[in-house]
């Protein structure tokens, strides 16, 4: 029984993580080097809450890797506001990741969309 309501407690805090990093991000940091729109998709929390691996999907910037960069330097800044704002026994240290998983997604929509395309011109030809 104590494993399932720490796993509801671990997906409390990654969820709390990742509303206050996204607001935090959005809000508050001023890095000049983080731009373009930036949205926290997930935070992974390490069991003894040390370490949160947090994924962030980023659109329309000028630099995707200078912006993640900048997130890496402002990672301090951001860990600062969370032990502000949430009350945790041990604030985790944030390790930024970029998640892919919107610009794949991307990539088989346009891909999905070439394909339908191709079949209508086909059947277009055959009547």
């Amino acid at each position: 029984m104590q494993k399932h309501t720490n796993s509801n407690r671990m997906a409390r805090v990654n969820e709390e993580l990742k509303r206050e990093i996204s607001n935090i991000i959005n809000y508050e940091v001023k890095n000049s080097n983080v731009t373009g729109m930036i949205s926290v998709t997930k935070v992974k929390t390490t069991p003894d809450f040390r370490y949160a691996k947090v994924s962030v999907s980023i659109i329309n910037s000028k630099n995707i890797k200078q912006t993640l960069a900048g997130l890496k330097a402002a990672s301090g800044f951001i860990r600062s506001k969370i032990a502000e704002k949430m009350n945790l026994r041990i604030t985790p240290e944030l390790v930024f990741e970029l998640d892919e998983s919107l610009v794949y997604g991307e990539k088989i929509d346009k891909i999905l969309q070439e394909v339908m395309k191709e079949i209508n011109e086909n059947m277009s030809k055959e009547e």
